[in-house]
């Protein structure tokens, strides 16, 4: 059977406190620098962790919104939230630089990822920061921002999401919709299975749509995750998939 290497990634430092289990089943992290949760110290702790465990390293920002998690679309100034989502990053970026440690990515948190997947002036923001910070992003697959950003020379990497359901559209079921999580171990190997084989999802209309990825992401706040992803790893272990 010929071995096939995927790279999954996850957020962190969200406040569970599960990435010395999480760490050691996973290949990359976003880390998440003080606009939605995190602070130094949280930080500090997971890029140490990271290290430990040959972790590639990404600033998981957000609209400054500690009370919903960053989980709503905040109306601000445009330049106010760059500037707030390069000072969320810098403070990533100081701890790494003391620690020798590379920025290996950028991959925006919840309402600002799902905002800036389609919407040109919210694109335009992420893109400016990943241009200012010369680094990768992290992006959903097909989507506005994905394709501006090759546009503009930036590194993309294409991401699907491991326990998420999708509409037709390549969106994100909403996380108001009873369904908008895949919850139980075999029906996320099958979603996860039909992405690497197939090349394929199922959407939540039970249409079958083409996909393209470089990373997949399963969240690290989800209950359950840490029997989830280890769950994973056994089946696609079975089919001679390996975690990069």
């Amino acid at each position: 059977m010929k071995e096939y290497i995927i790279d999954i990634n996850a957020d962190v430092g969200e406040g569970l406190g599960n990435e010395s289990e999480l760490f050691s089943m996973i290949s990359s992290c976003n880390i998440a620098c003080g606009g939605h949760a995190g602070n130094h110290q949280s930080m500090l702790s997971i890029v140490r962790l990271a290290k430990k465990n040959n972790i590639k390293i990404g600033a998981h920002p957000s609209f400054p919104d500690k009370i919903n998690f960053g989980r709503k679309i905040l109306k601000i100034d445009k330049e106010i939230l760059l500037k707030s989502l390069k000072n969320q990053v810098r403070s990533l970026q100081k701890i790494l630089n003391e620690k020798n440690l590379n920025l290996n990515h950028i991959k925006p948190h919840g309402a600002l990822y799902n905002l800036a997947a389609n919407d040109k002036e919210t694109a335009k923001i992420i893109i400016d920061l990943t241009k200012d910070l010369d680094t990768k992003l992290y992006a959903p697959y097909s989507s506005l921002i994905s394709e501006m950003a090759k546009k503009q020379g930036i590194d993309i990497c294409n991401e699907l999401f491991i326990d998420r359901n999708y509409n037709s559209d390549f969106t994100l079921v909403s996380r108001d919709h009873p369904n908008a999580m895949i919850k139980d171990s075999e029906s996320i190997f099958q979603h996860v299975n039909g992405i690497i084989n197939d090349k394929t999802i199922t959407t939540i209309d039970h249409k079958k749509i083409a996909v393209e990825f470089d990373t997949l992401c399963i969240h690290g706040d989800s209950k359950n995750v840490i029997n989830l992803i280890k769950d994973l790893h056994v089946k696609l272990n079975n089919i001679g998939i390996k975690i990069l």
